[in-house]
């Protein structure tokens, strides 16, 4: 199905007109009549669809009033918008409560297809219409004054709202996702309409406050489905109403043409991928068309470089983006490609990097969070835009270089033709999204038709759904606050809904500035169905609005397999020093976590995380460096013992080798992850004997002699 033919015969349905226009043009229909009706001055009204590229008021002082109001248009449109997706969004959960009974009204995976990107592009807008609506009430004053006429007093040139635009527009491809997924939500929807009379109640009188009154709107499923394919179309009109009321000389203007830019290309896009999808088919039916795309490091040439990768329902293609200069559209270079036939994949985690990498890396962290300093003070004053904006340059280069070489994922593609090449990641979470990816694909009979590489390539600037890298100092401008700023603790007590019993770790992602660590895991738990690990792990966030959590399990001599993830979303009003426990759902596993968070000034990053040893160390002190009440060392040698030691005669009287005794000990002073590993190849008297080693070189025995007599008469235990 064509989703632009869909959208111009549902339009046509609602009598509004729509005209079919150029390639460029095409998408750019006002398909929001009913909402400029309701504006004095509208970016959807159908006699502002063609604007010229400059502004061609009058004055500035006119110009700028102008922008004031449509802005107020703009924020009362979002506002419909969310609520419209608010609607949509309020059976989610309901529904995906029931598909865990024996009667579920649709089953998880048409839960997914159902909702797919809809959180994600409502999380979107509401960024936005909260940041849009917090700076006009700055610069607005509601209620005029005695003696005044009314009208809004605002400095027009101290606005700036270009910076909210562009960070919209660099999420448009969450909207292509959920285009390239309509089709077959609507299916769902139709199907289970007909055949479930519970689902067809639901879906036939959807409920939405709409307006300043509260009135309430009904809706079906189907339409407020609709709402979002409908929304998109409409985002080049927003900017080119506010672009023809914005004088050149304002500091939105560039980045306002920045926005509108990558709206038409990607618009533009969403045409030519339904045209590119009809243009090749395989033998089964199944045509070519972009499931994701992302940035990514190629380490296949034996060098690191950012590539732009995309996956297409046959292969992999690995592309050199190389960015426009002004006044020309964006390029991509063919690197390589891969048939997804027979592919197979292959993980690992390097954590260990060369001293000379980590003073590398050192030495541009610390030039990131200085400039960082940089920015957030001339961010308070009027002055030195110039400086701020080469800063700001700089901190984007210096952030795009430590992404290339900080990665520590490997991902490895072997090919059944010979040819392999490795890609490398910063994010378990990214990976284990592009694994997914890739099997979802090649789990059908897949037949490779040879490709066109030099339309392909061509077509990469069309297709994309992924504008940039994810650098995020692009979005310096302005400071989200609800972002956090200090300590991010996170304790992870234990799991639950394992198939079967395993060795299990989790592993937990912080986003923000590059300035400091933003990974870390737990040890691996012993072999269980409910493991164990009562663990804190510390993190310094800059600027962090996310957490992600993924369980893995642990296999001796196998790749790990990811059990399960999911996200977290911070936010600064819900979080404090006290500890918050919650549950959260990764797919079918459960774990359980508590967070708190510190807010504080951050200090410059140090040059290597400190080593905090166990061993001749008082045992309080290590229970408080680990945030637990016993120590590592001594809950999982013991878990370890229990395990396949009871039936061992003398295992603590037996001693085990004293040279393997001292390695695990200097590794449990290091990397307790590494120790725990150890752990379960080790011999069962040389981990009894561990235990017995970390008791005995205590600084003070764990009973304290003053307290020994004491305790001795209390168990009526004489003492010679």
């Amino acid at each position: 199905m064509d989703v632009y033919q869909e959208a111009v015969g549902y339009l046509k349905s609602q009598h509004v007109p729509a005209v079919v226009q150029t390639e460029t043009e095409v998408m750019e229909e006002d398909v929001f009549q009913e909402e400029a009706d309701s504006c004095p001055f509208s970016p959807l009204h159908p006699e502002s669809v063609d604007f010229p590229d400059t502004p061609t008021l009058s004055s500035p002082e006119e110009m700028l009033e102008k922008r004031l109001m449509v802005l107020k248009c703009i924020m009362e449109s979002e506002e419909v918008y969310l609520r419209e997706l608010e609607a949509l969004l309020m059976p989610m959960k309901a529904l995906r409560a029931s598909a865990g009974t024996s009667k579920p009204v649709l089953s998880s995976q048409q839960v997914q297809t159902v909702f797919y990107q809809v959180p994600e592009i409502s999380d979107m807008h509401q960024s936005f219409f909260s940041g849009l609506k917090e700076r006009l009430s700055a610069h607005c004053r509601s209620e005029p004054g005695p003696g005044e006429d009314g009208h809004m007093s605002y400095t027009g040139f101290e606005l700036v709202v270009g910076d909210l635009f562009l960070k919209m527009v660099n999420q448009l491809g969450l909207y292509g996702g959920f285009i390239g997924n309509y089709e077959e939500a609507v299916q769902v929807v139709r199907k289970c309409t007909q055949s479930d009379p519970c689902f067809r109640t639901l879906a036939q009188s959807m409920m939405s406050n709409i307006g300043s009154d509260k009135t309430r709107t009904k809706y079906t499923f189907e339409a407020l489905l609709y709402k979002p394919l409908d929304r998109v179309t409409k985002t080049t009109l927003v900017l080119l109403d506010l672009l023809k009321t914005t004088p050149e000389t304002h500091q939105d203007f560039a980045l306002l043409q920045e926005a509108l830019r990558l709206s038409r290309s990607f618009l533009s896009g969403v045409n030519e991928s339904s045209q590119s999808k009809r243009g090749v088919t395989l033998s089964h039916g199944m045509r070519r068309k972009l499931m994701r795309d992302g940035f990514v490091v190629d380490a296949s040439e034996g060098e690191r470089h950012m590539r732009h990768l995309f996956l297409y329902t046959d292969l992999l293609l690995c592309t050199r983006f190389k960015h426009a200069t002004r006044g020309k559209q964006d390029q991509y270079r063919f690197g390589w490609f891969l048939p997804l036939a027979g592919l197979k994949l292959r993980w690992v985690a390097d954590q260990h990097r060369s001293p000379d990498a980590q003073l590398r890396q050192h030495n541009m962290r610390t030039k990131m969070h200085l400039l960082r300093q940089q920015l957030r003070q001339h961010a308070q004053g009027s002055k030195g835009l110039a400086f701020a904006a080469r800063s700001r340059k700089k901190l984007e280069q210096m952030e795009l270089m430590l992404l290339t070489h900080s990665p520590v994922y490997t991902l490895e593609l072997h090919s059944p033709s010979g040819k392999s090449h490795t890609l490398l990641l910063s994010s378990l979470y990214e990976l284990e999204e592009w694994r997914e990816a890739i099997h979802k694909v090649t789990t059908d009979n897949i037949e490779t038709v040879p490709p066109d590489l030099l339309t392909l390539t061509s077509a990469c600037v069309k297709l994309r759904m992924t504008q940039q890298p994810p650098l995020h100092s692009t979005n310096t401008a302005v400071e989200d606050e609800m972002s956090l700023c200090g300590t991010l603790s996170v304790a992870v007590h234990s799991a639950c809904g394992l198939q079967q019993p395993a060795s299990v770790y989790v592993c937990v992602e912080v986003d923000g500035y590059e300035f400091y660590d933003k990974q870390a895991t737990t040890h691996s738990s012993i072999h269980s169905l409910n493991p164990h690990w009562d663990q804190e792990l510390e993190f310094q966030v800059d600027a962090a609005q996310e957490l992600r959590l993924l369980c893995v399990s642990q296999t001796d001599g196998k790749n790990d397999t990811v059990l399960g993830k999911t996200s977290v979303k911070l936010k600064s009003k819900t979080l404090n020093e006290r500890w918050r426990r919650q549950t959260l759902h990764l797919g079918q596993v459960d774990v359980i976590v508590s967070l708190k968070f510190s807010p504080h000034p951050l200090e410059p990053p140090s040059a290597t995380a400190p080593l905090h040893p166990v061993f001749c160390v008082p045992i309080e002190i290590v229970t408080q460096q680990e945030g637990v009440m016993v120590p590592h060392v001594v809950r999982c040698c013991a878990e370890e013992v229990e395990r396949r030691g009871l039936a061992e005669v003398g295992i603590y009287r037996i001693s085990g080798s004293s040279s393997d005794i001292n390695s695990l000990k200097n590794v449990f002073n290091i990397n307790l992850r590494d120790a725990v590993t150890r752990l379960r190849t080790a011999e069962v008297n040389v981990v009894s004997g561990v235990l017995k080693l970390y008791f005995r070189e205590l600084p003070e025995p764990l009973i304290p002699a003053d307290k020994f007599q004491s305790l001795a008469r209390s168990l009526d235990f004489s003492v010679l």
